[in-house]
């Protein structure tokens, strides 16, 4: 595994994130972003009420902002975290592509997941056989069978930690868009990966059953984890003791720092309005209070 030193990590590569690595590189601290801009929310935008701007297209300042990132020295890393640990003072974040980043200090920016399955029995059973988070939840369905549903690196690492804990994990993905070394870890296992397939609906009756595919395919579970996307701001969260709410916001202070020494939020994660205005200027607190720590400047 190769491993990657730095000060400031930054998980999110959306308008916060990138606002965050600019102005911690710009005070000449070492600045490692992990995430897939084009997976931002503001990707798809068009952003008219921004001041200066009249009218741009967000692919496009995310694309001008990564630029700005990297020229004052940030490195962006174009991966999924998978596991994200702290040990004797350092931030340790796992890639799926088998990378080690090490920080003395965090910012958390993923946005706040918004995708759902959309399919029947999805809300009806949450909380009663429906989890979107594997790490949170995985010790209920012990000697349990469950299902995965996600194309993307973090479904195939929730089925890896849930088959340590069930005693039979389906993998459900239309494409599997994973990267090669976590694609080698599931095959390595008994994991069932279902693929091309699509749930149809969730069965049960006062909890989970089952799942019925739409090729009819029926399969006899207790749990179905709903992992689309990158690793959820709760998940990430959890792992290093900072606790959101429910909806996975993070709270943090006017100086965007969390309940964790040395862990700072920015960004959509921090809750509403979910505004450009707002994650930039987020940001901006962030990057600068997180290469103040590294720089010993804190009052």
């Amino acid at each position: 595994m190769e491993t990657l030193d730095t000060e400031v990590a930054i998980i999110g590569c959306g308008p916060a994130g990138l606002q965050a690595a600019i102005h911690a590189a710009r005070k000449k601290v070492g600045v490692v972003v992990i995430g897939h801009p084009e997976k931002s929310a503001l990707v798809k935008a068009k952003v008219e009420n921004y001041l200066g701007i009249g009218s741009a297209d967000g692919d496009d300042i995310l694309r001008v902002g990564m630029e700005q990132a990297v020229g004052f020295g940030a490195t962006v890393l174009k991966e999924d975290v998978i596991k994200l640990t702290k040990a004797e003072g350092i931030f340790i974040i796992i890639t799926d592509n088998d990378r080690e980043v090490r920080a003395k200090v965090l910012i958390l920016a993923p946005g706040i997941s918004r995708a759902k399955l959309g399919v029947k029995g999805e809300k009806e059973f949450l909380g009663r056989g429906v989890s979107y988070c594997a790490s949170c939840d995985c010790n209920f369905f012990r000697d349990k069978r469950v299902a995965v549903v996600g194309d993307e690196s973090v479904a195939a690492s929730s089925a890896l930690l849930l088959r340590e804990y069930a005693s039979k994990v389906y993998w459900i993905a239309k494409y599997l868009k994973v990267a090669k070394p976590m694609l080698d870890k599931v095959k390595a296992t008994d994991i069932e990966v279902l693929s091309p397939a699509s749930p149809a609906k969730i069965e049960g009756d006062e909890v989970v059953t089952g799942m019925e595919l739409k090729d009819g395919r029926k399969i006899e579970v207790a749990g179905v984890f709903i992992e689309l996307g990158a690793m959820g701001s709760a998940e990430l969260a959890l792992e290093i003791g900072v606790l959101p709410d429910p909806s996975g916001t993070i709270k943090v202070d006017e100086e965007c720092r969390t309940e964790v020494a040395g862990v700072f939020a920015c960004g959509d994660v921090t809750g509403k309005p979910w505004q450009l205005a707002r994650a930039v200027g987020q940001g901006c607190i962030a990057g600068t209070n997180a290469a103040r720590i590294v720089r010993g400047e804190e009052d």
